[in-house]
């Protein structure tokens, strides 16, 4: 039998999740006052990207409207535009920092649909050739190198360094 050594993963297990008190997140992370804390790595006027703390792979990050709606429908024409250039940095951010093979965006809108928080939010997620082995097929787990906090690191430190798209 193999055996697979992830020692960082305690870590991660044992990382406060959102307190119990905090029955809407998207609303209330952005209130805290500690962007670290609440793992967002940018702002915009209307929106704000924040990494996912149970992210399928390493830089998952979701693009969240400040205003709490349930359908893309509900959004304004401006926060529309805002929350996709947010999905924009993302990509950007991603691409600069973590360099990955390709990336999966999308929204999951409603229950059957994956949508577990009941805010509306985009997910942008870094893939890498080879990154799906058997460990979430057959064992149920998914196995992520990079802790958040490094993660959160690594994003941050390239918010200036991307350029706005024109």
């Amino acid at each position: 039998m193999q055996q697979l050594h992830a020692y960082w993963r305690m870590d991660y297990i044992e990382a406060p999740r959102y307190p119990a008190t905090m029955k809407r997140p998207f609303t209330e992370l952005p209130n805290m006052g500690d962007d670290r804390a609440a793992l967002i790595v940018h702002r915009s006027r209307l929106s704000y990207l924040l990494l996912n703390r149970f992210p399928y792979n390493p830089g998952h990050l979701l693009a969240v409207p400040f205003r709490e709606v349930k359908e893309l429908e509900e959004l304004s024409r401006e926060e529309r535009a805002d929350l996709m250039e947010e999905v924009f940095l993302a990509k950007r951010l991603l691409t600069a920092a973590m360099k990955p093979d390709g990336v999966n965006i999308g929204f999951n809108l409603g229950s059957a649909a994956g949508g577990s928080i009941a805010h509306l939010h985009g997910h942008i997620v870094p893939r890498w050739n080879g990154d799906n082995n058997f460990m979430p097929v057959l064992g149920q787990t998914r196995v992520l190198p990079q802790s958040l906090d490094a993660t959160w690191e690594r994003l941050s430190a390239c918010v200036g360094q991307v350029a706005p798209v024109s």
